[in-house]
């Protein structure tokens, strides 16, 4: 059975809403990314130096990363010997197999919740990234499985966000811990984890700041928030998630780095990834950073917060060719 096949096998096992709103979502990376792929093997029609070079070149212009695309020509032309491929159209399959591969990684990727009582996750990442949407629309969904949620509004620096997180709070139906702007974060978190504990909460979504005015160093702040937490819950964060948006490419990458590095990323978030046409950084990100991918924001609606599935989004990819393969079949 080629490769195109069980892909649309597995994803005929999964909501139909779901493989929708990743095909709809990845509309400009697929039209930027897997068009030009397909006009390249048109175009040339046998495997040589220069077809890897124009391979590498699209792979890159979709920000997959230039360490991860070296990988990845490496890995295809391996594959290219093992399996004595000369036609440029049969790569397509093997492409795709690789890229899945690379997505899975090892580990599972849906969220950490506590094995009993409140779980606890923290959210991270610089301002303007999509950090309380992200929030917002995760409280959405655990309260649309049943879950009773509580939010902490723990980026008292920067104007506005408090109110923001709690426009959210009020939208969802869900109560948000404040306190003034400008007040210490550790504290909020302080009393955040106190309310949720007394009302028998079972999840809590901190938000933290993006950047500090003060001269304090926002890693030190984090860590601050972090021992909090655990002194109160010694089990958590059970979660720490970088928010990422994939419209910036490379600077997501080096955000990402930033932030793995110091705070003890357990996961990331990506926004924003209907409004790029550089979805490829999803790839660079998973593979150079071995973080998992937790969900994908691939649009506006509350339900557009996807949780992340390395199969749904090759599908989602490479969906026009699966079509013509089927349509070849039938033929």
């Amino acid at each position: 059975m080629s490769f195109f096949k069980r892909l649309k096998e597995s994803i005929a096992t999964k909501t139909e809403a779901v493989t929708t709103v990743f095909k709809e979502g990845l509309t400009k990376t697929r039209t930027a990314f897997v068009e030009r792929v397909e006009e390249l093997i048109t175009r040339r029609k046998k495997i040589d130096e220069e077809f890897y070079e124009e391979l590498e070149e699209i792979l890159i212009g979709a920000d997959v990363g230039v360490s991860t695309v070296m990988q990845l020509i490496e890995e295809l032309r391996v594959e290219v010997k093992k399996r004595k491929i000369e036609d440029a159209s049969d790569l397509q399959p093997v492409l795709s197999e690789k890229l899945v591969e690379l997505l899975k990684g090892d580990e599972n990727p849906g969220l950490q919740m506590a094995d009993s009582g409140m779980t606890v996750i923290l959210f991270v990442g610089v301002n303007g990234v999509g950090k309380t949407t992200t929030i917002g629309k995760l409280a959405h969904r655990f309260k649309s499985e049943g879950k009773s949620v509580m939010l902490a509004a723990g980026d008292t620096f920067r104007a506005g966000a408090i109110e923001q997180l709690e426009v959210w709070g009020q939208r969802v139906g869900v109560e948000v811990i404040k306190q003034q702007a400008g007040s210490d974060p550790a504290a909020v978190m302080y009393d955040a984890v106190q309310a949720a504990k007394q009302r028998g909460i079972d999840v809590l979504l901190c938000d933290t700041a993006g950047r500090l005015q003060n001269k304090t160093n926002l890693m030190e702040e984090l860590n601050k928030i972090f021992r909090v937490i655990k002194r109160e819950v010694p089990s958590a964060p059970h979660e720490v998630l970088l928010v990422l948006d994939a419209t910036t490419g490379q600077n997501a990458l080096s955000q990402a780095k930033l932030f793995g590095e110091k705070s003890g990323v357990t996961g990331l978030v990506l926004t924003k990834l209907d409004g790029t046409a550089k979805g490829g950084i999803v790839i660079a990100i998973r593979n150079e950073l071995n973080l998992p991918v937790k969900f994908v924001g691939l649009g506006e609606k509350m339900g557009d917060l996807q949780e992340f599935d390395s199969e749904q989004f090759v599908h989602a990819l490479f969906a026009g060719l699966i079509q013509k393969e089927e349509q070849q079949g039938e033929a």
